[in-house]
């Protein structure tokens, strides 16, 4: 759903525009901490590390990354720790 009209969706982007290229980087960084933050917190208690991760991928990655590839990869990254 889009209920912002047109003409202040430009003036909106324009103004994101204007500002510096850092400045942009670091709102996205700020947004996405807070939607990590938000997923996170809608998970149910003492899920594992591994769990959490997948969780947190597929919520925030949907059907753009293979989740079960990224789970495969933190286990083997955990298996040659030891």
């Amino acid at each position: 759903m889009n209920d912002t009209s047109p003409n202040i969706a430009v003036i909106f982007r324009e103004h994101l525009l204007s500002r510096p290229g850092a400045e942009r980087v670091e709102m996205g960084s700020r947004m996405f901490d807070v939607a990590r933050t938000i997923a996170l917190a809608s998970f149910p208690p003492r899920l594992s590390e591994i769990e959490t991760k997948r969780r947190l991928c597929q919520r925030l990655y949907g059907n753009e990354v293979n989740v079960e590839a990224y789970i495969e990869h933190l286990v083997q990254l955990k298996l040659t720790e030891y």
